[in-house]
């Protein structure tokens, strides 16, 4: 049975103060989930976070981590520090990375590399621009970036991964995927899975929506068989907003 999941990305927002605040109002409302639930914190959070919800069914992912092991790369954090504050998971391939900071197929494939190899599980978003999706595109594009990041992985390995379906035009937009659209490429998603993995894989692997989900839409969206959660932007920030789209699920 694969895992429902509801994660919340903080994106850079937050005080450390802040998000102490927030971690603590979840933490006290977030007793006894229907499904996995995981906050992706900046990674000035990411300590004091983990030890606060420690105990607690809420689970933490750094956003990001570097695709070098260690060394002389000023104001990096790799994925065995991201370890080391009690964190879980790690963000990866999340489309505001690709598009600011230029992260292609071959980082973003050493970065999951160096998150597994430090036992961390990533949460590995995938989706198209807006003009990818007007032309027909958003397929194509999805599937090579899988096969540029993720799919060289084992089967083992692959049993750690969890995908986010983020098509772009739909974060921060205000627009949202029909979930019509979201179910159709789900689907999609699945079956190129079930083509490199073998059909049970598929079926196990977790497929997260993002885009402008929230709590007014997100029942609908999770209403589709083959979506399993969201990765959540903006409703994350605020507790009560959260834990309508966790009550959705």
């Amino acid at each position: 049975m694969r895992t429902k999941m509801v994660a919340g990305n903080w994106k850079m927002n937050k005080t450390l103060q802040e998000g102490v605040a927030l971690a603590t109002e979840l933490k006290e409302t977030v007793k006894n989930p229907s499904c996995a639930v995981v906050i992706g914190t900046p990674f000035i959070h990411l300590a004091t976070v983990s030890e606060l919800l420690k105990g607690s069914p809420i689970k933490v992912a750094a956003e990001n981590c570097a695709d070098k092991d260690k060394g002389a790369f000023t104001g990096e954090v790799s994925a065995a520090m991201v370890k080391s504050t009690g964190a879980e998971y790690v963000i990866l391939g999340h489309s505001e990375r690709r598009a600011y900071y230029h992260e292609d197929y071959a980082i973003l494939r050493e970065k999951v590399r160096l998150a597994l190899d430090n036992g961390l599980k990533p949460i590995f978003c995938i989706g198209e621009v807006k003009e990818e999706r007007e032309a027909g595109k958003q397929n194509e594009i999805v599937k090579a970036q899988l096969e540029g990041s993720v799919f060289n992985l084992t089967a083992e390995e692959w049993n750690n991964i969890t995908l986010a379906y983020e098509p772009v035009w739909a974060i921060g937009t205000g627009l949202t995927a029909t979930p019509e659209q979201a179910q159709e490429m789900h689907a999609y998603i699945r079956s190129l899975v079930a083509e490199k993995y073998g059909k049970q894989a598929a079926e196990d692997t977790t497929i997260l929506y993002g885009g402008s989900c929230n709590e007014k839409n997100a029942a609908e969206l999770f209403a589709n068989e083959d979506v399993d959660g969201g990765l959540i932007g903006g409703a994350a920030l605020i507790g009560e907003k959260f834990r309508a789209i966790i009550a959705a699920r």
